[in-house]
């Protein structure tokens, strides 16, 4: 019945990182205040949010298509079938 803070958390989806980066994005927008006006300092951070997120998923989906189903821990190379191609 009661709601507790971890459980809306984990109802939101948001991870640390996540976190991290909306607090980071309200402290630059506090440091934008003084220079310009607040409307526009909010606008530039909502767009810096999407954009970092959006850069992030990109660059998630380049490693993993980059590493595939693992790395070798002996040599280093791309795991193909569940087997090294250097070492067997």
């Amino acid at each position: 019945m009661f709601l507790s803070i971890p459980h809306l958390f984990d109802s939101m989806k948001f991870e640390r990182r996540d976190i991290l980066l909306i607090v980071g994005l309200l402290l630059f927008m506090i440091g934008l205040l003084p220079f310009m006006a607040p409307v526009y300092a909010v606008v530039i951070i909502i767009a810096l949010y999407f954009v970092i997120k959006v850069f992030v998923a990109r660059r998630r989906q380049s490693i993993q298509k980059d590493v595939g189903e693992g790395i070798c821990m002996e040599c280093g190379s791309k795991i193909f079938d569940k087997k090294c191609p250097n070492c067997n």
